[in-house]
C-alpha cells in the first residue's frame, strides 16, 4: 500500500513516537511511504539544533535513519517552519540569520507537497498534535 503521513504532533509527544514507530513498521512490512509531511509543531522534528534528552531517543535521528535507508521524503511546512524558527539556507539568508537550523534529510516546502503526496497515495495517515 502507498501511504503518506501528516504529522502535526510535537516531537516530545507520545503521538510523535507512535508516528515514527508506525512509519518504521509500515516500511518493514513492505508498504511504500510516498512522503512524510510535518506541519504545525510537527516541524520541530526537523530542528537540527536541538539535543536529544538522555531518557528518550531522538526522533529526528530516527526519521533521518528512515530517510537514509528508504529514501524517505521528510518535508517541513514552510510557514510552520518559519514560525518555529526552523530555517534552511535560503530562509536563513532571507531573514538575515547566521545559519540554517534544519536537520540533514529534511526539506522545507509548501502545502503543495502534501497535496501531491495525497494524490500519489492510497491513504493519508495523520498524527495530530494536542488540540
Amino acid at each position: 500500500m502507498r501511504l503518506s503521513l501528516l504529522i502535526t504532533a510535537a516531537p516530545d509527544s507520545e503521538t510523535a513516537h507512535h508516528a515514527c514507530g508506525f512509519a518504521e513498521a509500515a516500511l518493514r512490512g513492505g508498504h511504500d511511504i510516498v512522503r512524510v509531511f510535518f506541519a504545525d509543531a510537527g516541524v520541530l522534528h526537523g530542528q537540527g539544533l536541538s539535543t536529544p534528552g538522555r531518557d528518550f531517543p531522538s526522533l529526528c535521528q530516527r526519521w533521518q535513519a528512515l530517510h537514509k535507508s528508504h529514501d524517505l521524503e521528510l518535508v517541513l511546512c514552510v510557514s510552520a517552519a518559519l514560525h518555529y524558527g526552523v530555517l534552511d539556507d535560503a530562509n536563513a539568508a532571507s531573514w538575515e540569520q547566521p545559519h540554517s537550523s534544519v536537520a540533514e534529510g529534511f526539506i522545507i516546502s509548501g502545502l503543495g507537497q502534501l497535496a501531491e503526496a495525497q494524490l500519489a497515495s492510497q491513504q493519508l495517515v495523520t498524527f495530530p498534535g494536542a488540540l
